[in-house]
């Protein structure tokens, strides 16, 4: 009877086991559909609502509007990958939703806001020159994704803080660029077609370039500087809110004197590296 009762026992403990372990799988999945891990994948829906609404802005001949809405995608493309970090939400479904989202948001949508706006003045041309950018978007991302499964962001690091190609959210907007200088100068010139499948083009050889650019997430501000950039964020704030098309052409100007810089410096460390190796 002994061993009876102890394997009833056992039985018992097993079971109580089981029920615990289900109740803590049942927590944990709770935990999973809390509101704070959906919000990286709602701002990231957010970003693709906005880049579909800026073909619909471009078929109504809304320009400015469709600028917008490629620029609200940027915005909601910079606060998914935050707040994934910040709420502890990173996961391989958030990367590939953003991936799929990038495509349409900053691939898709610009190359046809652009067609519409200048390109289709060139007939099969301009849609080739947005079937180009289309492509080179595809495969920046392609690229992106198999780097970053072994290499975080494409090789960038807290000591190489680089990504190779111009990103996309860049090279959308300097696909639009075209299209900002309109707003301020006229259409004469930068609406030509023959500008704006330069510019494009030009977009389009640059993403998929082995081209060092900044990486932002692993420049960290020096502590004594942080007063000085918030007032600066401010600064920018209240131009953007003033004179929107005239600050964001001049903080792309900046980003590009960004890169020159970046590329100068890669040739230096080039330059000192077969320097040291010989000494």
């Amino acid at each position: 009877m002994a061993p009876e009762k102890l394997t009833a026992r056992q039985r018992m403990a097993e079971r109580i086991e089981d029920l615990t372990a289900a109740r803590q799988r049942m927590v944990e999945r709770f935990e999973d559909l809390s509101i704070a891990k959906l919000v990286p994948s709602i701002l990231t829906l957010l970003g693709l609502a906005s880049g579909a609404t800026a073909i619909r802005f471009a078929l109504a001949d809304d320009w400015r509007h469709a600028v917008v809405a490629i620029i609200a995608a940027m915005v909601f493309d910079m606060l998914d990958g935050r707040a994934a970090r910040a709420f502890g939400a990173d996961t391989r479904f958030g990367a590939q939703l953003d991936s799929l989202v990038d495509l349409v948001s900053f691939g898709v949508a610009p190359g046809v806001v652009v067609f519409m706006w200048s390109l289709k003045g060139m007939g099969e041309a301009g849609w080739i020159a947005t079937l180009i950018f289309c492509a080179c978007s595809a495969i920046r991302l392609a690229r992106f994704n198999i780097q970053s499964a072994s290499a975080r962001d494409e090789g960038a690091t807290q000591h190489n803080p680089y990504f190779t190609g111009l990103p996309m959210p860049a090279a959308a907007f300097l696909a639009v660029m075209p299209m900002l200088l309109s707003f301020q100068v006229g259409d004469a010139h930068v609406r030509d077609p023959a500008v704006a499948s330069a510019v494009i083009i030009l977009a389009s050889a640059l993403m998929v370039s082995r081209l060092p650019t900044p990486s932002i997430k692993y420049m960290h501000m020096p502590r004594r500087l942080r007063v000085v950039a918030f007032i600066a964020f401010c600064a920018f704030v209240a131009l953007l809110i003033n004179w929107p098309w005239e600050t964001l052409t001049v903080g792309f100007a900046l980003y590009a004197v960004g890169i020159l810089v970046t590329l100068f410096r890669h040739v230096q460390e080039d330059d000192e590296e077969p320097a040291a190796e010989t000494e």
